[in-house]
């Protein structure tokens, strides 16, 4: 990969040997092995065992929790935020794997909308929940930076999965509890 970065200096007109690009490549490389290393990561080893017996039946609700992903269309970021939420039907998870499944799959190239299904499908299957649901916001460097170059636009996609999906008055439970205090 050092190599590739090294031939994308020259190629935009940079010369790679000057002081400040000598170790760019190697620093690049390492830099995306870290903003893609979602690859390497499966949703069993995120959890860890962290599943535990529960009588809780009420929804459970993670809210504000930060992203960065890549998107595969130009490898230019989004930056935003998860708010990712399940109904437990006897086992509920550890409350930081909500987050670590949310990173594994934004540590991946990505669009947003495929981030937001990933998120719930795993979740659901991880819980074997009543119902799950995922809204993301997001900030798109690519519409930002280039094209249309638009600061404020921000992105919002949602998946809801069992009763969410089925049961109007469980999802606006959960997007009123999301936008409380958001």
């Amino acid at each position: 990969m050092q190599e590739n970065y090294r031939d994308i200096l020259k190629s935009i007109g940079e010369d790679p040997e000057r002081d400040g690009l000598i170790d760019t490549p190697q620093r690049a490389s390492k830099a995306m092995a870290f903003l893609t290393q979602g690859y390497g990561q499966t949703v069993e080893e995120v959890l860890n065992g962290a599943v535990f017996e529960s009588e809780s039946d009420e929804m459970v609700i993670v809210r504000n929790i930060e992203l960065y992903s890549l998107c595969e269309h130009h490898l230019l970021p989004f930056i935003g935020k998860a708010h990712v939420a399940y109904l437990p039907d006897g086992k509920v998870i550890g409350l930081s794997k909500v987050a670590r499944i949310v990173d594994m799959y934004a540590r991946r190239l990505q669009i947003q909308e495929n981030l937001t299904k990933q998120i719930a499908d795993a979740i659901m299957e991880v819980t074997g929940g009543l119902g799950a649901a995922v809204v993301l916001e997001a900030q798109h460097m690519c519409m930002m930076m280039r094209g249309v170059e638009k600061q404020n636009s921000t992105m919002t996609t949602s998946a809801m999965r069992g009763r969410f999906k089925k049961d109007q008055n469980t999802r606006q439970e959960f997007l009123q509890l999301i936008r409380s205090s958001s």
